[in-house]
C-alpha cells in the first residue's frame, strides 16, 4: 500500500488524516502521524481556559479516540529527506530511529514569535499551548491568594498587575478574559480593592485587531478602558528584566505574569529538511497545496497549515498569501486529504479557496465583538455568536458537549476559582514527610 506520512498534528494534520480516513478505501493507503503530543489543542478556547471558563482537558481532541485507522506515532519529526522519502523521528528513550513513506505531508503548525527582549524568555508565557493557559490560570489565582495575605506595598502591587503583549485576536481575548476572571475574583477577596488590579495591554501599532474596522477596534478599547484596563498603543516592550516593565511611553512597572501574544511563525522545525521554503521559513505551496519549486511541483509532496506558504485566491491574504489562522487550516486539511486521494486514483484536483467568514471575539463573559465586512456587532449579542459559532467549529460532538456542558455548569455554579499550582511540583508532600533509611 502507498505510505502517507503526515508531519505534526493540529488542526490541518488531524483533518487531514480524520477526512483520509474517510476517502481512502480499505487497504488503499497506510496512513501514519507523527506529532509529539497525543492530541490536538483547539486553540481559540484557551483564553476561556485561562479565565476558568471551560476545563482543559475538554479543548484537546484525542488523536487514538478518534482517528481509529491512522497509525499515531508520539514523536519529533527532526529531518524529512525527501529525496530519499525518509523522517527522522526522535521520541522519548529511544535513539532517533526514520520512517520511510510514499507521500509526505507537512504540517507541523507554528509557534510564538518573539523578540531578543531582555527578560522575555525568561519571564514570559505565551497563549498557543493548553499547558500555558492552565499556568496563566492558576497563576493568576495564587497571586491573588498571596497579595491577600500581605500588606499594601510593592510587593503586593507586584502580584496584582499583569502584562499582556500584543493587541492582536489572541491578545485581546487573552486580556480581556483574565481582566473578566480578575474582576470577578474582587468578590472573595473582601481587602484587594478593584484600583489595587492593574491590567496593561501593550500594542506596537497605533490599533488593536486589525482584522475589524477602525470603529470596531476603538470600541474594543473603550470598553476595556471602562473596565480598569490601561490600553498602551503605538507603544513596545523595552524590557522585562526582573519583572520590571519598561515600555516605550516610559512606564515602568513591577508585574508577576507577562503574558506574550504578540504574533506566530512557521514551527522552525521544517527548516531541517530538503523540501522549498519561503524566506520566512514556509514550505512553499500552490493553491492545490502540493509542495512546489518555483515554477516546478516537488512529487508526491503536500502540506497545509501555518507552516505553509499557500497562495489566497479569495485575494484577503496578507502578501498573496492565506494568514495562519485556524479557518485556513481546518479547510485546508479537509482539502488536502480529498487532492491527495484523487492524485493517487488519478483523478483531477482542486484549489483551496476560502473567503474569510468574518472575526469574531469574545472579551470575557457576556461580551464579544463581531465583524464581517462593514457588519459589526459588539456586546452581549456577540458574546453569544463567539461561543455558538466556536462550539460549533471545535471539533468531534463528544468535545462540542463537554464544551457546553462546562459553560451550563459554570452559569449554574458559577465560574470554578480553584487553583491547583502544586500541580509542577505533585511528589512535594509526599517526599517532604517520607521516611528514609537511616545512615
Amino acid at each position: 500500500m502507498p505510505r502517507i506520512l503526515i508531519v505534526g498534528g493540529g488542526y490541518a494534520g488531524f483533518y487531514t488524516a480524520k477526512k483520509l480516513e474517510k476517502y481512502l478505501g480499505k487497504n488503499e493507503a497506510e496512513v501514519t502521524l507523527v506529532d509529539p503530543l497525543p492530541y490536538m489543542t483547539y486553540q481559540p478556547f484557551l483564553p476561556e481556559v485561562a479565565a476558568g471558563s471551560i476545563e482543559p482537558r475538554h479543548v484537546l481532541v484525542s488523536y487514538r479516540r478518534h482517528l481509529k485507522r491512522t497509525r499515531i506515532v508520539g514523536g519529533k519529526v527532526t529531518f524529512i529527506n525527501h529525496k530519499e522519502k525518509k523522517v527522522t523521528v526522535s521520541s522519548p528513550n529511544l535513539e532517533p530511529y526514520e520512517i520511510e513513506y510514499d507521500q509526505v505531508v507537512v504540517t507541523a503548525g507554528a509557534v510564538s514569535r518573539t523578540f531578543p527582549i531582555p527578560g522575555v524568555a525568561d519571564l514570559a508565557i505565551g497563549m498557543k499551548t493548553i499547558e500555558e493557559a492552565m499556568e496563566i490560570r492558576n497563576r493568576l489565582l495564587t497571586n491573588f491568594d498571596r497579595a491577600a495575605s500581605l500588606p499594601a506595598g510593592a510587593e503586593r502591587q507586584k502580584l496584582l498587575t499583569f502584562i499582556v503583549v500584543g493587541g492582536g485576536f489572541a491578545g485581546i481575548e487573552a486580556f480581556a478574559e483574565m481582566l473578566s476572571l480578575a474582576t470577578y475574583l474582587l468578590r472573595y477577596y473582601k481587602n484587594i480593592s478593584f484600583d489595587e488590579v492593574q491590567f496593561h495591554l501593550v500594542e506596537a501599532m497605533s490599533r488593536v485587531m486589525p482584522e475589524v474596522s477602525l470603529k470596531t477596534s476603538q470600541w474594543v478599547v473603550k470598553n476595556l478602558q471602562d473596565r480598569n484596563a490601561k490600553v498602551h498603543l503605538d507603544t513596545q516592550l523595552q524590557s522585562a528584566e526582573g519583572g520590571l516593565i519598561e515600555l516605550s511611553d516610559g512606564l515602568k512597572v513591577e508585574a508577576d505574569i507577562i503574558v506574550w501574544t504578540a504574533g506566530v511563525m512557521a514551527n522552525p522545525a521544517v527548516k531541517n529538511t530538503d523540501l522549498p521554503l519561503d524566506e520566512r521559513g514556509r514550505v512553499k505551496a500552490d493553491t492545490s497545496l502540493r509542495i512546489v519549486d518555483g515554477e516546478n511541483i516537488v512529487p508526491d509532496a503536500w502540506t497545509a497549515g501555518d507552516n505553509s506558504a499557500v497562495p489566497d485566491l479569495s485575494g484577503d491574504g496578507v502578501g498573496g498569501y492565506c494568514v495562519p489562522n485556524a479557518q485556513h487550516a481546518v479547510r485546508q486539511g479537509k482539502l488536502l486529504a480529498k487532492n491527495l486521494v484523487a492524485n493517487l486514483r488519478g483523478e483531477g484536483i482542486k484549489p483551496y479557496f476560502h473567503r474569510n467568514m468574518g472575526a469574531v471575539a469574545g472579551l470575557g463573559i457576556g461580551v464579544g465583538v463581531f465583524q464581517y465586512r462593514k457588519l459589526a456587532i459588539t456586546g452581549l449579542p456577540a458574546w453569544f455568536m463567539h461561543r455558538g459559532y466556536h462550539v460549533l467549529a471545535m471539533p468531534m460532538w463528544e468535545r462540542k458537549i463537554r464544551v457546553l456542558g462546562g459553560w451550563i455548569a459554570n452559569f449554574l455554579l458559577r465560574r470554578d476559582v480553584v487553583s491547583i499550582s502544586a500541580s509542577k511540583d505533585p511528589r512535594l508532600a509526599f517526599e517532604t514527610w517520607a521516611s528514609r533509611p537511616k545512615i
